[in-house]
């Protein structure tokens, strides 16, 4: 058996893709025989991050990190994401001359650049730092692995993601007395980064949904008060809301995959979305979504397409295929000659 160590900024009651992946993924690392261990935000004092309430700054974690490496001796130490404690471990590990692998799912340069002008060039340059000294770095498609050794960093490999495609599927549910054909709908955050308002602004026949919740939603929501906001929903209860939609409109350029994309392809819906990194590496063109400036365009296109394909290309995702590649992809850490006795 292995022992993995897995340190993530993100995790519930936080609702975004990693916590999400984290969540879908552990059962199967575990099911493979590996003992799993999570430094999370939950263990320490954190602050709220500004801009993004729901997530937590960690502070005061180094020497937690470091106890905890040396009590459960991992084979594997893996670091998620490229937050506080990401970076506390990533400096215990380099200190101890221990091999680490880490994760690149983010562009966290691009939302600072949607935060405050001038600031994306500052995130990226740390963002090169923190995984230059990645045994491996993660990534989900092979255009973000382009993209990240553009960058200059190596090591880049890929790890897909997944979708629950047994709870990911259409059910037959009456429709909302509230909705009109055809329905139309966002879901996941509801951030400027995202895009929402690309999509709120298409003029679409039938109705607009957005389901998620977000820093941006009370304005948008008095902005565009002829669209419905369900806010969050999870499991069963999104399946439910996804069954009654025709089209689902992905309006982010910044997302480097997008979950949310498979599971709607998995419930059989089509998908609009613009011609960027993350939609381009999952959509084929005309058969399960199109892709374009003119997301109304798209949309209003995606009706004529067969649910069949959605479901079809979305199976083509598992998470058990995403843990098989996340272990093949681990560093081990006695590639560094660390031994635990030296703590």
């Amino acid at each position: 058996m292995k022992k993995i160590l897995i340190v993530t900024d993100a995790w519930h009651p936080q609702v975004n893709g990693v916590v999400t992946m984290f969540m879908n993924l552990l059962p199967k690392l575990e099911q493979r025989g590996h003992s799993v261990t999570v430094i999370h935000p939950g263990m320490f004092f954190s602050l709220p991050m500004p801009g993004y309430p729901e997530i937590r700054l960690s502070v005061f974690s180094r020497r937690t990190i470091k106890r905890t490496i040396a009590e459960i001796k991992p084979d594997h130490i893996h670091l998620a994401t490229e937050g506080p404690l990401g970076w506390a471990a990533r400096r215990v590990c380099i200190q101890q001359k221990i091999s680490f692998s880490s994760t690149f799912a983010t562009r966290f340069d691009v939302y600072a650049e949607y935060r405050m002008v001038g600031l994306g060039p500052v995130v990226r340059h740390f963002l090169k730092i923190f995984h230059r000294r990645s045994g491996r770095v993660f990534v989900a498609t092979p255009a973000l692995q382009a993209h990240v050794q553009s960058l200059g960093i190596s090591g880049a490999a890929i790890a897909p993601l997944g979708v629950d495609t047994d709870l990911f599927t259409r059910k037959g549910v009456p429709r909302d007395a509230r909705l009109s054909s055809p329905v139309f709908a966002y879901f996941g955050r509801v951030a400027s980064e995202k895009s929402v308002e690309d999509f709120l602004s298409c003029t679409l026949p039938g109705t607009k949904i957005v389901i998620g919740d977000g820093p941006e939603r009370e304005a948008l929501e008095k902005k565009y008060p002829a669209v419905l906001f369900v806010g969050v929903q999870k499991g069963t209860d999104l399946v439910n809301w996804l069954s009654q939609v025709d089209v689902c409109i992905f309006p982010s350029r910044t997302d480097t995959f997008g979950l949310t994309i498979i599971e709607a392809l998995s419930c059989g819906i089509p998908v609009a979305a613009h011609d960027c990194l993350g939609p381009r590496d999952i959509l084929t063109n005309g058969t399960d979504g199109f892709l374009g400036e003119d997301l109304a365009k798209a949309a209003l296109q995606c009706l004529t397409l067969d649910r069949a394909q959605c479901r079809k290309k979305a199976e083509q995702y598992s998470w058990g295929r995403s843990a098989e590649a996340f272990i093949q992809n681990l560093v081990p850490v006695r590639d560094s000659g660390y031994e635990y006795g030296t703590l």
